[in-house]
């Protein structure tokens, strides 16, 4: 199709009109076939993501090892506020029901966390992390993005990866499978204004240098625009009816990763088409005041995801979900002066849900035997995104990873 740059300009206009960032030309193509856990539902992920650099040991505690209670004397958590996991190390007294779950089997702990060569920065480790490279945002495509076209490269559902929060991650960036961001559902809408939107309905569009003036495009751009408007009306409208028609088991907060988990179990019982999730809890970043700062985070860590997981537990959409949680890095062994940590290396991730195989995964750094400070790491987090894809969604990890890393037995059989 030939299109002059005045043409180009017009039809850049009409798509710079519609703010869903899901939004583009998609047919009704059916999602591919993909393993279940129980029933009839497709497995789902959801990614929360700790930002600012969540400290590893204030959230698992190695409150039997010396070298922790010598390094961290503002910051440590003592022996008798643990909550012990075994007689080496417990969870931060404020994750009640966390312990609970990692109990009852539901949740893996994988310890030392980290890759390679890490980098302290939060701009560059978070590049690492959310595209599964070294090379960061130069590799292309985040490592969901990634993902996405291998499972599922022919789907055109608008609704396929939904970020709920202010800042969409890089993991989630695709050429061909964007995802829908949104801080609420119910506020979720095709934003075109009125006189783009009359202009696409009626065959033209407003441009020129501002000026009201009606362009005829040619026929094939034209369609192209109107399939953005009816899919971006149509994948919204699914996303608010489901919101608003949810009746929650669970008694969620009013904390902003509460609602934002809440309206993850909302599309999740709605059936919308939505395969991967994310969300955040972010103001990790902890170089001072560190022991009200992270304790006021895990308490709402702890109940936001506790009663996420109660609510979906049982359901067809429970049964099938799996939540992990990751930081961009750990912090340093020694606290500062300033009654905080500053930026490290490694720490724990978890996956939660009813189809894990809860317990200890990956080897405790050692604290005697530190790099400049930091921690080592013994688990490549890129292991435990290969066992989410492969094992959990049935993908060949090399074909999103580009290498192969050893899986992790988290799941049940």
């Amino acid at each position: 199709m030939n299109i002059d740059r005045r043409q180009m300009l017009c039809g850049a206009g009409a798509l710079a009109g519609l703010s869903l960032i899901s939004a583009r030309a998609m047919g009704s193509v059916r999602l591919a076939a993909s393993p279940v856990f129980g029933g009839e539902v497709p497995r789902t992920l959801v990614l929360l993501q700790l930002s600012g650099g969540n400290d590893g040991l204030s959230m698992v505690v190695p409150y039997a090892d010396d070298n922790y209670n010598r390094a961290r004397r503002t910051t440590r958590i003592v022996e008798k506020d643990v909550l012990t996991l075994d007689n080496y190390r417990g969870f931060h007294p404020a994750l009640t029901r966390l312990r609970a779950k990692y109990e009852a089997g539901q949740l893996a702990l994988i310890e030392g966390v980290g890759y390679p060569n890490p980098i302290r920065s939060h701009f560059k480790s978070y590049e690492v992390w959310h595209t599964a490279d070294p090379r960061g945002r130069s590799s292309g495509e985040g490592w969901i993005g990634k993902l996405v076209n291998a499972a599922w490269p022919e789907s055109r559902d608008p609704n396929l990866v939904v970020h709920i929060g202010k800042n969409v991650p890089y993991s989630l960036y695709s050429l061909t499978h964007p995802p829908a961001s949104f801080a609420t559902p119910t506020g979720y809408k095709w934003a075109g204004d009125d006189t783009r939107r009359a202009a696409l309905e009626k065959g033209g569009e407003v441009c020129e240098h501002g000026e009201t003036e009606v362009e005829r495009e040619p026929a094939n751009n034209l369609e192209y625009l109107r399939k953005v408007l009816r899919d971006g009306q149509a994948s919204s409208e699914s996303i608010r009816r489901a919101a608003i028609r949810y009746r929650t088991k669970a008694e969620y907060d009013e904390d902003e990763l509460a609602q934002a988990l809440r309206d993850v179990a909302a599309l999740s019982a709605g059936q919308i088409g939505s395969r991967i999730f994310s969300v955040e809890l972010s103001g990790f970043d902890t170089h001072s005041d560190q022991k009200n700062r992270h304790d006021t985070l895990m308490r709402r860590l702890d109940a936001s995801l506790s009663t996420f997981l109660d609510d979906i537990a049982g359901t067809e959409a429970g049964k099938n979900t799996l939540v992990v949680a990751f930081s961009e890095f750990g912090r340093r062994v020694k606290e500062n002066g300033s009654n905080g940590t500053d930026h490290g290396v490694a720490g724990p991730m978890f996956v939660a849900g009813e189809a894990v195989k809860g317990g200890l995964y990956g080897r405790h750094p050692e604290l005697a035997k530190l790099d400049d400070g930091d921690l080592i790491h013994t688990t490549d987090f890129r292991s435990v995104f290969a066992t989410l894809i492969q094992s959990w969604l049935g993908v060949d990890a090399t074909r999103v990873l580009g290498t192969k890393y050893p899986l992790l037995p988290l799941l049940r059989a």
